[in-house]
């Protein structure tokens, strides 16, 4: 399973299984970082973005200043300069792929009817709740519960965790043991708005009783910069 094929069967599996709108009625601290609440950087900042899972690794730079599909640039692969194969074939994946504003917002997938409050403290305040399914074919949503964590200060999210509460079977010929994604980030400040910092995921299961389908991913953030402006 090349990297390429992992990053999207892991983060596909945690967050585009899922769908779903608000519901019920939620502390304010909680609902306030809800509703201010995207997965992906803002509009307007460039970064680089690392990649590592199944012993690959990619970097990839985001400039903002540039035209939609002249943004991204592989700056890194496995360590070294990439070829010029490599920067071929990497922009003809980038341009078959969605805008960045098609990245799902995950809040819109919590049952908020189910929220709990796990504690409080000066700082951060720490929610539990449940997922709702999208659709009558999603049997993931049942068995993950995800924790969020509250910046107070700022009703902003410090992190979010998906995780499964016990093994399930999505499909016949799957059977997942456990699966984790923890997204990090960023308190807004003066100068910057919230931002992601990290992204683990990590899969343990098998496919057709043999297959391993074991699979760990992270993804990095750095090197924020808001987009220059053009020159008159």
């Amino acid at each position: 399973m090349t990297l390429h094929s992992v990053r999207p069967f892991t983060l596909g599996l945690f967050l585009a299984l899922l769908a779903t709108g608000l519901a019920g009625a939620v502390p304010e601290e909680l609902q306030a970082a809800l509703n201010a609440f995207r997965p992906d950087p803002a509009k307007g900042w460039s970064y680089t973005q690392r990649t590592e899972g199944d012993g690959r690794s990619t970097e990839e730079h985001h400039d903002a200043g540039k035209p939609e599909f002249e943004r991204w640039s592989l700056t890194r692969k496995d360590g070294r300069e990439p070829t010029a194969d490599e920067r071929r074939e990497y922009l003809e994946i980038r341009s078959r792929r969605q805008p960045q504003s098609a990245a799902p917002r995950i809040t819109e997938q919590f049952d908020l009817a189910t929220v709990e409050t796990l504690r409080t403290e000066a700082e951060r305040a720490v929610y539990r709740v449940r997922l709702r399914p999208g659709e009558a074919s999603d049997h993931t949503a049942e068995h993950l519960q995800a924790t969020v964590t509250v910046w107070r200060a700022t009703r902003t999210i410090e992190t979010i965790e998906l995780a499964n509460l016990t093994p399930f079977s999505p499909s016949f010929f799957i059977r997942i043991e456990s699966m984790r994604t923890l997204l990090r980030y960023a308190p807004p400040t003066a100068e910057r708005p919230s931002l992601p910092i990290e992204v683990r995921t990590s899969l343990r299961g098998r496919a057709f009783w043999f297959k391993s389908l074991d699979a760990d991913l992270t993804v990095t953030y750095r090197d924020y910069a808001p987009a220059r402006a053009k020159s008159p």
